[in-house]
């Protein structure tokens, strides 16, 4: 019996295709593992640049994912890696990191500048930014004992109208100046 050489090619083409039709779709644990590298193990993250996302609202992380894929929201990398995800498995990982518990860094914070923080967050913020930041409202992200250095980038981003701000936002946040901007960073990183 003679076999020819496309014979082989066709049969192993087969057997990949079937064992492609049996593998199971990626679990939201699994599309999240890539998100460890920059963002932590389950969320939490381990450097002062990127924010924590366990413990984030569901609505949240979707609403930044999507923001990132459609380019409304700057990223530097973040665009590029929203475009590889389906709306249905942002929707899965915003979901699994929700259901994570928030891990808080340590870090060194000014008692000054968190004393001030504390009192234009009362006066300014508070009523999104509840329970001193640690509940979302109006899916607004949870900013408690996040980085300090995340915080600041993300008030000079808005600050700067690089990163664009809801009207109710903005008018809260025009009257300060980069200093009070600054305190408020502080003293959501010391909420525990």
């Amino acid at each position: 019996m003679k076999i020819r050489k496309d014979g082989w090619v066709v049969a192993a083409g087969l057997m990949a295709l079937s064992a492609a039709s049996l593998a199971a779709p990626p679990t939201a644990a699994m599309l999240s593992n890539a998100c460890a590298g920059c963002h932590g193990t389950l969320g939490a993250s381990a450097g002062p640049s990127m924010p924590s996302l366990a413990g984030q609202s569901k609505v949240s992380i979707v609403e930044s994912m999507n923001g990132f894929k459609s380019g409304a929201r700057p990223s530097t990398i973040m665009g590029r890696l929203a475009k590889g995800y389906s709306d249905a498995e942002i929707d899965a990982m915003g979901e699994f990191f929700s259901k994570q518990k928030p891990v808080m860094p340590v870090q060194t914070l000014d008692p000054a500048k968190i004393a001030k923080g504390q009192a234009i967050h009362e006066k300014s913020c508070a009523r999104c930014h509840v329970e001193d930041g640690k509940e979302p409202k109006d899916n607004s992200p949870i900013v408690a004992s996040q980085w300090l250095k995340y915080l600041q980038v993300q008030m000079d981003d808005y600050a700067s109208g690089k990163r664009k701000m809801l009207d109710n936002k903005a008018e809260k946040m025009k009257p300060l100046s980069r200093d009070d901007l600054d305190a408020v960073a502080h003293f959501y990183s010391s909420i525990k």
